[in-house]
This record gives structure tokens, sequence and C-alpha cells, in this order.
């Protein structure tokens, strides 16, 4: 990739670079017009501020509180609630209109403030996450804010600082810089500022540069501000998200589906009855009243309101899980996953490069513990060992951790948290010296470091020289790649004694060091030489030769311990798990088996394979594939947008800026909220606050059971709409005075619904939701099943209501068809008693599409009994306070009445059950 990072000049010129490590150190200075030893006076700084603007990244522009609240109007079920409020005002109707038009207000509210209260808690955390960045000006060091960096700064870095900006380096000291956020790399990258390339060379590979949103692991280093803000690599990658439009969710599609199909019902029947009507010789006025009944009774009125509401309790809970969701359906398509494809370091592994093997003297020890936690325990041979008692590795240990510039620390007490400063190689030998009794302050204490070698890459090596060790005496003990180490070596110590090296050991020593590494360790070699006095000349030829062999220590970036029973969750959940990563393919693949992630058969891909590999190739392999390393940011979209095309619903998972273009691309991305870098953050729908893998699961769990309880309601309120329209419509087709008013049906609809529904969307779920298939996502949420449970719950509530309403007409009114105006009143009050109840009893018949109420618990949802209760009480209100009863149309009926409902009330309920009982059967019989 070519950078063209463009500048405007101090005299308004513009400069051109292409590929800052293409140029020497004065080549850069010059270009932009700094002095080096001195950095860029207060006034020059001021102009270029100007000029380039802060050093943060263009955020995509928010959308207006006007904007939130328009699109909150343009779901298709809202803009028939408004044709309906509209309709019932023309007719004369204006109280159903103010009803439905606040419903509508109502719920546009609730989405506004949920989606506000997301953004806010992402405020906060890029607030937290603000850094600091010393810079060289006017002669002094100052630190500033990393946002006032300007192109030709000069800023100074050290281990533990994260890069502020695109940097060309302009001095290294044994400086590392640990890129995994930006190239998925877990080892830090060894940094040369007196390099300069001559050509195009990857990202990874830039010894002279450091960039923005990475960390110094190790020594020191200092460099020229190249690039801020939307110019430096990671703006690149945020400027490429904009191009990426947001696209709906599968709950949104349904919904909208759903509500279209609702329109075209109602709009059929409202057509059919209009037709009737005409032809019998109707009031035009009446039928408009009519028709208004049918729309109302079409429409569940209260179903935005309640998906909105169960969804925001179910952002909630999430945060009660350690998650912010920045969308609110976001929730739901976490449900219907079918694929994780999720980054390595840090998410699967700990980020903690920890020591699981050592050898020494003939011996492999195995090192218990997790990540920087200085609690394990040695094994040899299945035996626990004390290194105290065991002088091989005891010395083994000494090496590591007096070698070594890394500090372990404990950030946080409460948590017994662990963390080091310093490169995480030499943190790893800190922690495993101090599982080993070795405190490095007090090795350090006791055994004076006087010189030493530094490390560089030619060499591979680090030497340090210590005092007072052996015998009064100088030791030097000398770390690093095991080849090298290996051939200085002529002797090797073996339980107390020096003995001379032989083939048959350097044999032994390069098996053991091959199967390390074969296990996809990072393997370091140890070894010292003694001396009477500190020589005069310390140079590596003189030093570093003539060695005495103590041993190898294995180190890897472990699994996360929780990682492993997510990963067999999904499973169970018929997810399959998938690892995309930077790193390299071994240390990929054993950390992929040992999660159980990666099983026979499955297949491993690079990102060199993957260059030579067609779209259809891939396409056609990637249900095979477990694995992807060494892969680039373009490599990752590839893969998300294939398994896309393959029909799958694929969530991404990560923290770098590495991960971002997929994470905008996946159907859920899903970020690091301590690890994860703000361009992460920024493009996820979901953010994880203890960058733990299992908390993924955790959300999918969440999410299927929020659609589990939106199929709940939805088949809860659409089975009395039908109830509903069959109810209007044959008494209409029968020629029987309406059962029900329009002032009835939204109370019915709006009020004594909702309030049962809404506690339906706070069921806890069934306790095998995780060991079902994920559904498909094209499958609309009106299937089969739900179908034929509507038809029998609505056709047993029209049976019901249709019941009591012709008993009572023959009771109050005298004749059914032409009936007094109080029978009619009563007998209308005695049907709308009747729905009701029947609504409020078979809402526990709907807390699950599959088990029976006894097998449930009648009273295990505490929500219900407080929504039915409720919900009760305000139909006796309607019914028995004289000021509502002209409003709502009802009349105070006597206890009697009251009997014949409650008998009948029972109907949908049984029903309900008998259909459960069968659609089981049959199930059952299908495995």
């Amino acid at each position: 990739m070519i950078d063209f990072l463009i500048y405007i000049g101090i005299n308004g010129g513009v400069y051109v670079n292409l590929n800052w490590y293409n140029k020497s150190i004065h080549a850069v200075s010059q270009e932009l017009q700094v002095d080096v030893p001195n950095g860029l006076p207060a006034d020059e700084v001021d102009k270029r501020l100007k000029k380039f603007g802060e050093n943060e990244l263009k955020e995509k522009a928010k959308q207006s509180l006007i904007s939130k609240i328009i699109n909150q109007f343009k779901d298709f079920l809202v803009l028939i609630l408004i044709g309906a409020s509209i309709v019932s005002g023309i007719v004369g109707e204006i109280s159903d209109a103010i009803v439905i038009v606040a419903i509508v207000i109502v719920n546009a509210v609730l989405g506004v403030l949920q989606e506000g209260k997301a953004e806010q808690a992402l405020a906060a955390l890029k607030k937290m996450s603000s850094p600091n960045a010393k810079a060289l000006r006017n002669g002094s060091i100052q630190i500033i804010p990393a946002k006032n960096l300007v192109p030709g700064d000069i800023v100074l870095i050290e281990a533990g600082d994260s890069i502020p900006a695109d940097l060309r380096l302009v001095e290294s000291v044994n400086l590392k810089v640990e890129e995994a956020s930006l190239t998925g790399e877990s080892v830090p990258v060894d940094k040369n500022a007196e390099a300069v390339f001559d050509t195009d060379v990857p990202i990874g590979d830039r010894k002279n540069m450091a960039y923005m949103s990475t960390v110094t692991t190790y020594g020191r280093g200092k460099g020229i501000v190249v690039g801020t803000g939307i110019n430096t690599q990671i703006g690149k990658i945020a400027e490429a998200l904009q191009s990426y439009k947001d696209e709906t969710t599968p709950l949104q599609q349904k919904l909208n589906e759903l509500g279209r199909w609702l329109g075209i019902g109602c709009l059929i029947i409202c057509v059919l009855v209009f037709g009737i009507g005409f032809l019998r010789g109707g009031d035009l006025l009446e039928l408009f009243l009519v028709a208004v009944s049918l729309a109302v009774a079409a429409i569940p009125e209260g179903l935005p309101a309640v998906v909105t509401i169960v969804l925001a309790l179910g952002m909630k809970k999430m945060v009660q899980r350690n998650a912010i969701v920045r969308k609110l359906l976001a929730v739901e398509t976490l449900g219907c996953v079918t694929v994780i494809c999720s980054d390595k370091t840090g998410t699967l592994t700990q980020n903690e490069m920890t020591v699981v093997k050592a050898y020494s003297a003939g011996n492999t020890y195995t090192v218990t513990g997790q990540g920087y936690n200085p609690k394990g325990e040695f094994y040899l041979k299945n035996n626990i060992v004390a290194p105290d008692a065991d002088q091989n590795i005891k010395l083994l240990l000494a090496l590591g951790v007096l070698a070594n510039d890394a500090i372990l620390e404990l950030k946080d007490p409460k948590d017994n948290q662990w963390g080091i400063i310093g490169d995480p190689t030499e943190g790893a030998l800190v922690t495993v010296g101090a599982k080993g009794g070795m405190q490095k302050d007090e090795m350090n204490s006791s055994y004076h470091r006087v010189a030493e070698l530094p490390f560089d890459s030619d060499r591979k090596m680090m030497t340090t020289f210590h005092k007072d060790f052996i015998e009064n005496k100088i030791v030097s003990f000398t770390k690093g790649a095991p080849d090298i180490i290996i051939s200085k070596c002529s002797r090797y110590f073996e339980n107390g004694s020096i003995v001379e090296m032989t083939k048959e050991k350097l044999d032994q020593i390069a098996s053991v060091n091959s199967q390390f590494a074969g296990d996809a360790l990072r393997v370091l070699a140890f070894a010292y030489r003694g001396f009477d006095a500190l020589p005069g000349k310390i140079t590596t030829e003189e030093i570093e030769k003539d060695l005495i062999f103590v041993g190898l220590m294995g180190m890897i970036d472990p699994a996360r311990v929780e990682a492993l029973g997510a990963i067999k969750t999904c499973r169970k959940a018929g997810i399959k798990p998938v690892m995309i990563t930077g790193d390299y393919k071994d240390t990929a693949v054993a950390i992929a088996k040992e999660l159980g992630l990666m099983v026979e058969g499955d297949m491993v891909l690079t990102g060199a394979d993957l260059d030579k590999i067609s779209d259809q190739d891939l396409y056609n392999d990637i249900e095979n594939i477990s694995v992807y390393a060494r892969v680039s940011p373009e490599h990752k979209v590839r893969i998300v947008e294939t398994l896309r095309r393959k029909g799958h619903i694929a969530a991404m998972t990560g923290d770098g800026v590495n991960d971002a273009m997929a994470l905008k691309r996946a159907d859920i991305g899903v970020s690091m909220g301590i690890t994860g870098t703000d361009v992460a953050k920024g493009t996820a729908d979901i953010i994880l606050m203890d960058d733990n893998f299992a908390t993924i699961v955790a959300a999918v769990e969440e999410g299927r059971v929020i659609y589990s309880n939106i199929r709940k309601f939805v088949f809860f309120l659409l089975s009395c709409n039908v109830g509903e329209i069959l109810i209007i419509f044959l008494s209409i087709l029968f020629n029987l005075p309406v059962p029900l008013v329009p002032i009835q049906l939204l109370w019915v609809n709006l009020v004594t619904d909702s309030f049962p529904a809404l506690a339906l969307g706070t069921e806890k779920g069934e306790p095998d939701i995780m060991n079902l298939k994920p559904r498909d996502a094209k499958e609309p949420i009106l299937d089969k099943v739900m179908i034929a449970g509507i038809s029998v719950q609505s056709i047993s509530l029209f049976a019901a209501v249709m019941t009591a309403y012709i008993w009572a007409l023959n009771k109050y009114a005298g004749s059914i068809f032409d009936p007094s105006e109080e029978g009619l009143m009563i007998a209308r009050t005695v049907a709308f008693a009747t729905l009701i109840l029947a609504e409020l009893i078979r809402a526990y018949s709907s807390r699950s599409e599959r088990y029976s109420i006894i097998k449930i618990g009648v009273f295990t949802n505490r929500s219900m009994v407080t929504a039915t209760a409720v919900s009760l009480l305000l139909l006796f209100a309607v019914i028995y306070i004289p000021i509502l009863e002209p409003i709502f149309k009802t009349y105070a009926l006597q206890l009697s009445d009251w009997g014949a409902i409650i008998v009948l009330c029972m109907v949908p309920l049984l029903a309900g059950e008998i259909n459960k009982f069968i659609l089981s059967r049959r199930a059952a019989k299908a495995q």
C-alpha cells in the first residue's frame, strides 16, 4: 500500500510524501522544516495546529435530535398507526385519534432516549482514554494533550507509552513497539531509526516508523510526527469506514415486512366491508366508523412500543453483563448469529506472554499459572518441584529475572489484577521468577547490575553483568535466540557442576528446542560466564563467547480460560467459532486446538493462501475453515463478506484498528472496551467492557432470549388482533351489531394487552435455549408454528367472545339482530370483559411456545402477575367508575354476568395448551 500524506506547508505550499520510511532522518526533518535537537517553536506550533487541525480522528457526523425523532416514525407499523389516527379524526372519533398519536409519540421518545444513553456511555469511555504526549518544543520537554501534536513535532517515547501519532523515528535505543492493534502481531517489533528502505514494505516491517495507537514495550526513542488525525494509518481506516452504509437488522426487516402485510390485510378487509356494506345500502358515515374499527382491530398498536421497551430492557441486561449496546436493534441480531469471527490476540488469548515450559540439565519442567499473576507451580514428571530445592531451575529462573528490564506490578489489588511495564517477553520471565520465589526488586538489590550489552535484532542476544552473585565475583548473564546462544556455549551447568559440551548434549538441547517450537512456543535460551573482575572491554566479541549453557524457557500468549467454555457453548448452540489473526500459523493453530476451536478435518489458511485462492474457491471451502493466520485487514473483510454471501449471520469480535473494517461489514461488530481502540469502539455495534470472549456468548444468549420473547408477545398481540378482526368482520357479515366499538378495541390493544406483552418481554428464557440451532435470519416472525398458534387462539377468542356477546344480547336486549340501546351496551360490555379476561389468562400460556403452563410454573414470572393484576384493575375501572362509562361505552355488570365470562374466558387458554401439546408430540416424532 502506498501512503499519500499531504501537508500544507509553512508558506502555503503543498508537500506530498510517498512513504516516509523511504527517506533519511535528515530528509524528513528538512521536508517538515524542524530542528530535531530543539523541536518546533511555539508560534510555529500554533500556525500548524490551525492549518492541520487537531490530532484526532474525524467522527461520522452525529444525527441531530430532530433526525433521530424522524427516524422513529419511518417504521411501517408506525406509519399505519398514524394513518389510522388520521382516519379516526376525519370521522369524528377524536379520542381514538389522540390515543393513537400519544402511543406513537411515547414509542419515539423511548427509542431516542435509549440510543442516547448508549452514545453517552461511549463518550465516557473515550474521555477516559484521552492520552498525553511528551513533545520537544522550544528546546524543552513538555507534556501536552496528544490531540495538540502537529506535523514536525518531536515526540519522546519510552516503555509503556502509547504512540500518539505516526512517527518517523530519529532515535531508537533498544526500542520495541507492540503493533498488535494495527497488524495483529502479538510479539513486539524491534525498531531501528537509522534504517532506510528503498522499496515499499508492509507496515509490520517498517523498522523506522512508529504508528498511532501502538504501544512502546521496551527501550526508548524519539520521532518526528509525520501523520496526525485522519492522515495516520488508523485515520485512513477510519475514513474508509465512512463508505460503508449501515444495514437494517433482521428484526427491522421482519417488523417492516409484518407491518406491510398487516397494512395490506387491513386494506383488503376494509374494502370488503365497504363493499358488503355499500351493497346492503349502509350509511357511509357508519361504514367509515366500521372501517376505523377494523383498522384498529387489525393493527397491534402497542407492538412498536413493546418492541422498543423490551429491546431497551435487553440493553440494560447487557450492561449488567459488561456490554454496551450502541444500537438498540443489535441486541436481537445477536440471537441469530451463526458464526463468530474472532481476533486471537487479547480476545481468545490473554495478551499476556506466559512461560509454560522450561528445560535445564536434561529435565523438562511444566509451569502452571495464568498470565502475569505470580502464582503457579513447577512440575517435573507430574511431581511438584520447589525451585529452591532444584539448583538447575533455580539458576535458570535467576538468569531470567536478572537479565531483564521489565517490571511486574499489582495493578488492581481488589481484583488481584497483575500487569507489567516493559516487554511482554521479559514480563513473562519476571513472572515465572516470582512463581519460583524470586522477586525482581530483591534480586536486583542482592546482585547489582554493573554493566550490560543491550539486546539488538542483529545478534539476537542481551547480556547483563552482576556483582556479588558467585563468590563475590562478576558474572554475565546472557539470554537470546536458542540457536545463537547454543552456538556460543562450550560448557553446560548440571546439578551444581560445569560440564564440557558434547555433541549428544547439543543434539538433546536442539531436540527440546524443536519440540517447544513445534508447540508454538516462543523459546529463549539462557547462559552465563564468570569473570574475576568487570572486563575493561565490554563488547559482544569479547564477552558473548565460551558461555555456560543453563537452559531454555518456552512461552506463549495463553488462551483465556473462559474462552474454552464459551467455544463449547457456541458449538452446542450451532454457532461456528472462527479465528482470524495476524499472528503466525503455528501459534494460531496451537491456540485454536487448545480451545477446541479447530477440530479434526478443519482447514487453516494464511494471508498468502487467501491472495492465491479465488472468490469461488473460498466460497466453496469456507464452511471447513476454522483458522486464518497472517491476514491483513482486507483479508478480514473478504472473509466476513464471503460468510455473509454464504447465508451466515456473522459477528466479528476484535479490539484493534485492523479489525475495524470487518467490524463494520459484519452483521454484528463487537469491540473490546479495555484494549479496544477508539476506531474499533466507534465502529462496533456492541462493546465488551471486560474484553472477555465469554461475554459475546452471553450476549448471543441474551439476543436469543430477547427474540424468543419478541415472538411470544407478537404471537400474543396478533392472535388478539386476528380474533378482533374475526369478531368485527363476521358480525358485520352476519348483519349483527358490532360487538366492540373502536375506543374499546384501542383500550384492549394499547393498554390491557400491552402490560402482559411487556411482561412476556421479561421472561428469563427457556433453559435449553443455547442447545438450539440458530434460527434462519430469513425466517419470518410469522412462521408455520406461530400461524397455527394464532389461528387456534384467534378462533377460540372469537368463539368465546361471540358466545358471551350473543348470550348477553338474548338476556338483556331481547333480540340479537335488533337489540335495544341499553341491552346492546350491556352485551358489548360483556364481550369487552370476556375478551380482556381471556387475554389476561392466556398470557400465562403464551410464556412458552414449547412448554406447558404447568412445566414453566404459573406464577414464576412476577412481572406477569403484576401486569395481569394492573390490567384487571383497569378493566374494572372502565366498567365500574361512572365517569369512564360514557367514554368507553360500558355498563356496570352484575355478579351473575361474571360467572359466564369466567367460564368462557378459559376456552382460549385450554385451546392454546392443547395446541402446544400436539405440536410438541409432532416435534418429538420428527426427531
